[in-house]
């Protein structure tokens, strides 16, 4: 099991997974999951079944029938149809409660943004666990290094808790390179464990991380005669993010005063038609750069994945006492993904929980990471376009799902709210349900943890591996049935090898 050699892996969930050393498959004849071949799968020029027929399909051939369709186009429906149905049903609720069309697209903004937000931290899981059978449930932390980073680089030094007042780009770089050395700390000890152990580890090293930027001796501090300061359980503010990417993408300068941009008429032009607001408009264009930061990172990962080094993770996570008694040094290409990951984590915490200029550590509690787990076992551990739709899925229907309906129920009926349970049961007893019905409402956005754990008792029983999990594709990363014998040439002699004669 070299790192030139087409592992192949179930990559959906499974306990063994988590430890990292689960022993290989039984079965080699089983291929990877997602991912997608470099060039999108069979190319979208000709057909699948080797028949050498060298036709070529129109655009509707393509987006119909799937044995000619491209492996990129299948991932981009799959994610395509996910976002119709949760948009669908934003939009049933949105009516039903009445919003008018600037608050029904300004909902549709905040679910597509949280969604994004979600893709972004769970694509860099699934290259630790999917990918690599790093069991890391420590990403908020490594989320929390790059969001306090940006915000002490980028801080106004005459702010009440400064920072260096840098250039923005400044601090997103800066929060990166410290997001992946943070990486490099952690995984060298940590590294050196195997399954459960590692898994303790990181998530004190996120609590770690918390604590030191809680600690009162940060509240503010000096280095080198700088004044700086995290404010500790304060939190601290710094430029913010989604307005000054929006507004430097939308008018010339960053000014809302002055000329819009190439990029920002063609969204001021349909704001102004559809009679949006700035805000809403600023909204979206903040959201098409995540969204293309998502894209991104999931090309990333699927070349990745794709590569020799991609197939000597997926070695690793099978067997990596395998993998090393070929000879491969497993603790480097370990540490190499972990820094990696951590970046995109870093990269996350500084788009998502940074985008409002202020940060706390209250905004990187373990339950972060609970929630990342559970995108990520929706789609399908070891899928990148599971990971995509898990978190689309849990973004908007667990998620904001419940206190958005929450919000619809008050703001069209009357419903009484007891303070407890036991008012409203009692009031059950005397044959009337309105009290609970009304309890039950309000509670809503509690009642969320409830049904994280129904999806995933569920999904344990019936879909072990996610939606997505049972995706099969070949663990090269060409589409082999693309490949014919050379005209004029013996089709037996396709193999470079000699005839029985």
């Amino acid at each position: 099991m070299t790192g030139d050699s087409p592992v192949c892996g179930d990559g959906g969930y499974d306990p063994d997974d988590e430890e990292g050393t689960s022993g290989a498959s039984s079965d080699l004849s089983r291929v990877e999951h997602d991912g997608g071949s470099p060039d999108g799968g069979s190319g979208g020029g000709t057909n699948r079944d080797g028949s050498g027929d060298e036709r070529t399909n129109s655009p509707l051939d393509l987006l119909l029938d799937e044995n000619v369709r491209p492996r990129w186009l299948d991932d981009v429906l799959i994610i395509g149809k996910t976002t119709v149905v949760v948009y669908a049903l934003f939009i049933v609720l949105g009516l039903a409660a009445g919003l008018d069309f600037n608050g029904i697209v300004s909902t549709l903004q905040q679910v597509t943004l949280l969604a994004a937000s979600f893709a972004l931290v769970v694509l860099a899981l699934n290259l630790h666990w999917g990918y690599t059978g790093l069991f890391n449930i420590g990403v908020a932390g490594f989320m929390a290094v790059g969001a306090y980073t940006m915000a002490l680089v980028t801080a106004a030094p005459d702010a009440t808790f400064p920072g260096l007042g840098l250039p923005l780009w400044v601090g997103v770089l800066v929060g990166l390179v410290t997001s992946a050395l943070v990486g490099l700390v952690v995984a060298l000890p940590a590294l050196r464990l195997r399954a459960d152990y590692f898994a303790i580890v990181t998530l004190a090293a996120a609590e770690v991380i918390r604590l030191v930027f809680n600690s009162s001796a940060l509240h503010e501090f000096s280095v080198f005669g700088v004044e700086l300061g995290t404010g500790s359980g304060q939190g601290m503010s710094f430029p913010n993010l989604r307005n000054t990417v929006s507004r430097e993408l939308i008018y010339v300068g960053g000014d809302p005063t002055a000329e819009p941009t190439l990029f920002g008429r063609p969204f001021l032009a349909v704001g102004e038609r559809l009679e949006l607001s700035p805000s809403v408009v600023e909204g979206w264009v903040y959201t098409v750069v995540l969204v293309a930061l998502v894209a991104f990172v999931f090309v990333v990962i699927t070349r990745i994945g794709n590569s020799p080094f991609g197939r000597m993770l997926k070695a690793i996570r099978e067997d990596e006492l395998t993998a090393q008694s070929l000879g491969k040094n497993t603790d480097r290409v370990k540490i190499k993904v972990f820094m990696l990951g951590c970046v995109f984590m870093g990269l996350a915490g500084i788009v998502w929980q940074g985008r409002r200029g202020y940060v706390d550590p209250n905004l990187f509690l373990p339950i972060i990471t609970f929630y990342i787990f559970i995108a990520l076992i929706i789609g399908g551990s070891g899928s990148n376009t599971g990971s995509v739709v898990g978190a689309f899925l849990f973004a908007g229907l667990l998620f904001e799902g419940p206190p958005f309906v929450q919000r619809i129920v008050d703001a069209t009926f009357d419903l009484p709210h007891p303070p407890t349970v036991y008012d409203s049961a009692v009031a059950l007893g005397n044959l009337d349900p309105v009290p609970l019905l009304g309890y039950a409402v309000s509670e809503l956005p509690n009642l969320r943890f409830v049904l994280f754990g129904a999806v995933l008792i569920v999904l344990m029983i019936y879909r072990p591996d996610g939606i997505l999990g049972h995706r099969n594709e070949p663990a090269s990363p060409i589409d082999l049935a693309k490949e014919h014998p050379p005209r004029g040439r013996d089709p037996s002699l396709s193999d470079g090898g000699e005839t029985d004669e």
